[in-house]
């Protein structure tokens, strides 16, 4: 297949993400990188590492990007942009796109479409919804708890909740715990964007472990609402996340109380089990490691159980198994391509 690909918000981390899985997939052709601030600029200029596949091409502008696709195509389109103005770009996107005949599908990264209730989305990130009429279009979840799916589109879920759903829903679903799940996640500086801030300045952040807005963070309610949709149990998720020294990654850690004495060899059955057709999650009996999964769109899992306690760790990279490869697995899926397409490239290793 040949199928357009346009990002929009592509000057930011998980915009060049898309980039650069982009310029990797055979499936996917550039037609444009859609971003306000950079409007003009080569692409080169803002991503380096990306200057042997884009050359000289420009990012363009909210205005006129569409000029560049021809009546009737088909486009897959990743949104990037912040939380709160992604919405309103997809709803005009598409409105253009249907008056051009344009078959699209769209994932987007941010947070607008991971709330399928306009007031839970509201509350939670404390402004009007910028489309709550296409909220209806869009499925969230991570791709391996979903065999069927009814929408065009797909709101791909934060970071930190790719990493904790990953862990969790798989023990939520046994039903070995009906307590609250206790979870300890820490991420890299990317995790929070190219625009610097006191609390992610590399001299902040370099050899240095800190929590922030423990149990107050707003991924909490998405991950205990994404749990219950892929499991059909209300969980309460006691979330505590943490910045860690590192750019790129993130460790969760999900703890329960279990009913009996469930060992790690029950566990590690329950895990394969749930994850036996993934193409990118590998359950091991060793603790995982972010090192082993940088820079790749795999998730690594391990478990520990014991004394009427289970563990369960993952890692995954926060800029591509957590944003942009998460984004385009759904796309593939979305298109009838293979999962894997693009994505099969393995973990570097020592970053």
């Amino acid at each position: 297949m040949s199928i357009d690909a346009v990002v929009l918000g592509a000057s930011g981390y998980v915009g060049g993400e898309l980039l650069r899985l982009i310029a990797a997939h055979p499936d996917l052709q550039f037609a444009a990188a859609v971003s306000e601030s950079q409007a003009g600029q080569t692409i080169a200029a803002t991503f380096a590492n990306l200057a042997p596949h884009y050359g000289d091409k420009c990012f363009a502008g909210y205005d006129g990007w569409l000029d560049a696709l021809a009546d009737g195509a088909d486009l897959a389109l990743f949104s990037a942009a912040p939380h709160g103005a992604s919405a309103a770009l997809i709803a005009r996107a598409l409105d253009e796109a249907g008056a051009r005949n344009i078959n699209v599908h769209v994932v987007d990264a941010s947070a607008d479409f991971r709330y399928s209730n306009q007031l839970d989305y509201e509350v939670v990130y404390g402004s009007e919804h910028g489309a709550p009429e296409l909220l209806q279009a869009f499925t969230c979840a991570v791709p391996e708890h979903v065999d069927e799916w009814r929408t065009d589109h797909v709101g791909h879920p934060g970071c930190f909740a790719t990493a904790t759903l990953l862990a969790a829903v798989p023990l939520v679903a046994s039903g070995l715990t009906e307590g609250d799940l206790f979870v300890t996640g820490i991420t890299g500086s990317t995790g929070s964007g190219r625009k610097p801030q006191p609390g992610t300045h590399h001299p902040e952040r370099h050899s240095n472990l800190y929590a922030y807005k423990p149990l107050a963070h707003r991924h909490a309610p998405e991950i205990a609402a994404l749990i219950e949709s892929a499991t059909g149990r209300e969980t309460a998720v006691q979330f505590v996340p943490h910045s860690g020294p590192f750019a790129r990654g993130i460790h969760a850690t999900v703890q329960a109380k279990v009913d009996g004495n469930v060992g790690t060899p029950e566990l590690l059955d329950i895990y394969r089990q749930a994850y036996a057709n993934a193409a990118f999650v590998e359950v091991i009996e060793d603790t995982p490691r972010i090192k082993d999964v940088v820079a790749s769109n795999l998730c690594r899992i391990g478990v520990a159980g014991g004394n009427g306690s289970v563990v369960v760790m993952s890692v995954i990279d926060n800029l591509v198994k957590g944003a942009a490869g998460g984004a385009v697995q759904w796309m593939n899926r979305l298109w009838g391509l293979p999962e894997t397409t693009g994505l099969s490239a393995v973990a570097p290793g020592w970053t």
